[in-house]
């Protein structure tokens, strides 16, 4: 994962979401307790912060408040996510391939950082246009890259994007436990012991990708 996808990433959330501005934001999302204008304003939050955490390095930098006003007009808001993106590819591109930032599921390198950013960013304009009664499908290779960086342990054979969904809890897979307490391996691959993290009690498992 890199600055490029992240930022293909970003574009793409944006063009889908302002197709549908001229709806009202303020609709809660189904089996979820943000609005449709808080959970973009949370990934402008998400991505901004990653982007501090990244430069910040491996002690968490916790002197600030951020949070993006979620009644901002949603043209607003997603060129408030389309810039923090920007931002943040910045800082991947710059960031040397050993140097680590903070994050509370693993100490991530540029690239986990990139993944982590693709899947807030996809994942919640699911999410957001859910709550505006619209799908969204990602390009494939976005959704195969960002579930290959971050679940390693995810069903092989099953479409990219579903998986993806599915890894982040929001639906199911035939023959694969829902994922409630689902977490993501954001350090390098290389250090990835086989296990899914967010089910303590299974087995070490082989990579799938």
């Amino acid at each position: 994962m890199d600055a490029k996808m992240l930022s293909a990433a970003a574009e793409t959330c944006r063009a889908a979401l302002d197709a549908h501005a001229q709806h009202d934001w303020d609709r809660p999302i189904p089996d979820l307790t943000w609005t449709v204008a808080q959970t973009v304003a949370h990934v402008s939050d998400t991505l901004l912060w990653y982007a501090t955490d990244l430069a910040g390095g491996t002690r968490e930098l916790s002197t600030m408040d951020l949070t993006v006003r979620p009644d901002t007009p949603p043209t607003d808001l997603t060129r408030t996510l389309n810039t923090f993106a920007d931002v943040l590819a910045r800082v991947v591109d710059t960031t040397p391939a050993d140097a680590r930032g903070f994050h509370p599921y693993g100490l991530a390198d540029a690239s986990g950082f990139a993944a982590m950013a693709c899947d807030e960013i996809l994942v919640h304009t699911h999410d957001a246009l859910r709550g505006l009664d619209q799908e969204f499908t990602p390009p494939t290779d976005l959704a195969h890259a960002t579930l290959e960086r971050l679940f390693p342990w995810a069903p092989e054979h099953s479409d990219p994007w579903q998986t993806l969904l599915w890894a982040n809890g929001r639906c199911n897979l035939p023959r694969s436990p829902h994922q409630t307490n689902w977490r993501w391996h954001c350090a390098p691959l290389a250090e990835w012991d086989g296990a899914n993290p967010g089910n303590p009690d299974r087995e070490p498992q082989e990579a799938t990708f």
